[in-house]
């Protein structure tokens, strides 16, 4: 009995094998050519055979050396022969039969064979080839066989950019085509925005609610914020709401090396959306494409890029009132984008997508961490606290890397300890505990340490500190002091803040000095920080007599850092700022220096305990310095054993200024 499988298998195989010949017309004809003409090759010298013995009544032809011919030549049994470039072909008369002997492969005719056939009175011929047609076939299989390779390798990168040659007009392999089930619910920590979108749901859903009224739909909505705050995910949640087709793709796929290839996906991709109207279009990382035209580009300004935004904003004026299908694209550099696309029509409302506060995080947290098992002593909102600054995604990291810790332990839940060694991997990186440190440099970068601690803890205006360690981590750190905060997100800093700052920086550089003796290159880092915070004060936020109001920088709008742009001011100013910045750090460093040799005890008892156990926390600095005071019958000056009074904030502001 026959397996049905198996046929099914050879109908399959037999299907594939006609649509590879269907889609593949002209690689199938040469293929065919191929064939035809190397079999005509194999038969042609044998067809030729044929014919002289028809002529010749040949009874039998027999393959033998030319140096047997020779000898039938010299015999006189030899009655005609045949010359070509690689083979002699001779009839002889042997006892009444014509035989006819071939020998081929012969590299070169025999100087005395001519002279030998004219001696024995034999009637010869010479042919140059195996005829005209050969000759041609010979010249037209190589270009037929680089016809055939060529279409082939066409064929291949077609598949996989899209289709046609070299995938040039089709949309359908880069774009994902679906219906999100992603719903408001599952984005967290962007309330404003999703309140922004919410009235694009209700358009698609109900259209004609809008039409009715003359409304115009709004055609284009710009998604803004930093990297990893969720902005795909609110776009698919958008769909994923109005139960609508979500048509998704990345603005560098438009792109590519051949002009026109980006404007024709452009089209096929409005093209599909509106058969599925209502639908929605979500361009990811649009900037690849929208970039400024201002500043022109190559070959004038008229390359690939600049036609595919062309297209871009044809089709997006070409919706009309009736076409229920919503662009959304996304960014985290707004201000490169050109002006036509921003334009009222196009993209009629940007919504920023932020970083979130800390009630925004703790709502990430919970989300993520309902597929993972917590332990019950587990506190999300400690680990809230202490994220200020990250987003959607590295909060997701967080949570995942936690439970990579705990299942390397073979824990069955996760702990808060995993919680807050995955927080401290996303801030300083990954521990190097293999990584060999002499025994001078790990005092070195105790006292170092140690300094930046107690700054912190007397220092008004400064972060608490949550951990000392003399452990490397990341690319380049020996050691690190972790400032985390307690207390809910902070968006503006004071002047007293800033010097505070400046003062936890030198405090590693002044404890090398004055415990060591002698200074090292590991304070280089705090020094570039705690100049750059300086120079910001002066030509940025007005905290200094040097520029008094006046603004020497001037600040891009730029979700990815390093927006400032310098603006001209004279050779005066510089020297002016240049002498308020080393005034201010030296005077700053002095303080520094007489802060810790009043607290000398404490810091070498810390600096001590961290050569033992490599690590301390907080409540363990804060409770040296504690004992510290007791003994020597000082007033506590800890900054954060309880909030700081609005006349300890001055007297210390006057302080710092001194």
């Amino acid at each position: 009995m026959a397996n049905p499988n198996q046929n099914n298998k050879n109908q399959n195989q037999n299907q594939n094998n006609k649509n590879f010949f269907n889609n593949n017309p002209l690689l199938a004809f040469a293929l065919f050519s191929i064939v035809l003409i190397m079999l005509f090759k194999s038969f042609v010298g044998e067809g030729e055979g044929i014919g002289s013995m028809l002529q010749s009544n040949v009874s039998q032809t027999k393959h033998v050396k030319y140096s047997q011919i020779k000898e039938q030549i010299e015999q006189g049994n030899i009655k005609s022969v045949k010359l070509t470039p690689s083979t002699v072909e001779a009839i002889a008369e042997i006892s009444g039969q014509k035989i006819r002997y071939v020998a081929q492969n012969v590299p070169t005719y025999d100087k005395d064979l001519i002279p030998l056939l004219e001696e024995k009175k034999i009637t010869y011929e010479g042919v140059m080839g195996s005829g005209w047609f050969s000759e041609i076939i010979s010249m037209l299989l190589p270009i037929l066989i680089f016809f055939a390779i060529w279409i082939f390798l066409a064929n291949k990168m077609s598949k996989g950019m899209g289709g046609g040659i070299l995938g040039a007009g089709k949309a359908d392999k880069l774009i994902n085509s679906e219906k999100p089930d992603t719903k408001f619910d599952d984005v967290q920590g962007v309330e404003e925005a999703k309140d922004e979108v919410k009235e694009i749901v209700d358009f698609l859903k109900y259209p004609e609610r809008y039409i009715e009224l003359g409304a115009k739909i709004p055609k284009g909505l710009l998604l803004v914020g930093p990297p990893g705050t969720g902005k795909t995910l609110l776009a698919k949640a958008v769909a994923g709401e109005a139960s609508v087709p979500f048509f998704s793709v990345s603005g560098s796929s438009f792109i590519e090396m051949f002009v026109g290839v980006g404007a024709s996906r452009v089209r096929d991709l409005f093209a599909q959306a509106k058969k599925e109207a209502p639908s929605i279009i979500f361009i990811d990382e649009i900037d690849a494409i929208g970039k400024s035209r201002a500043s022109g580009g190559q070959m004038g300004g008229n390359d690939e890029r600049e036609q595919t935004l062309n297209q871009l904003l044809a089709e997006m004026d070409g919706f009309g009132t009736d076409t229920p299908v919503i662009v959304l694209a996304a960014t985290n550099r707004p201000e490169i984008l050109d002006a036509a696309l921003l334009r009222a029509g196009r993209f009629d409302r940007q919504v920023l997508v932020d970083k979130p506060d800390y009630e925004g995080r703790l709502a990430i947290l919970k989300v993520h961490s309902k597929g993972v098992k917590l332990a019950k002593n587990v506190d999300l909102e400690i680990v809230g606290k202490q994220t200020a600054g990250l987003a959607g995604a590295d909060l997701a990291n967080i949570i995942n890397e936690a439970a990579l810790l705990a299942g390397r332990f073979n824990k069955k839940e996760i702990e808060q300890a995993d919680l807050l060694e995955a927080i401290e991997r996303a801030f300083v990186g990954l521990e190097k505990k293999n990584r060999k440190i002499s025994d001078v440099e790990k005092k070195i970068v105790a006292y170092h340490e140690s300094g930046h601690a107690l700054m912190a803890e007397l220092t008004k205006g400064a972060t608490r500190v949550t951990k000392v360690s003399i452990i490397p981590r990341g690319l380049g750190a020996l050691g690190y002091t972790l400032h985390l905060p307690d207390e809910e997100d902070r968006f503006l800093k004071q002047k007293h803040e800033l010097l505070a700052e400046i003062d936890v920086l030198l405090g590693g550089r002044a404890a090398e000095e004055i415990f060591i003796g002698e200074i090292s290159t590991g304070a280089g880092n705090d020094l570039d920080r705690a100049t750059a915070i300086l120079k910001d004060m002066i030509s940025v936020y007005g905290m200094s007599d040097v520029a008094g109001l006046m603004v020497l920088k001037r600040s891009q709008n730029s979700f990815l850092g390093g927006g400032m742009i310098s603006t001209d001011y004279s050779e005066k100013m510089a020297e002016q700022i240049d002498s308020h910045i080393k005034q201010t750090l030296n005077e700053r460093y002095a303080y520094v220096k007489n802060t810790l040799n009043e607290y000398h005890d404490a810091i070498v008892e810390m600096a001590t305990i961290l050569l033992d156990v490599e690590v301390i926390e907080g409540a363990k600095v804060r409770e040296i310095i504690e004992t510290f005071e007791k003994e020597h019958h000082m007033p506590s000056r800890l900054a954060h054993s309880k909030a700081p009074k609005q006349e300890e904030v001055q007297t210390q502001t006057a302080n710092n200024q001194g």
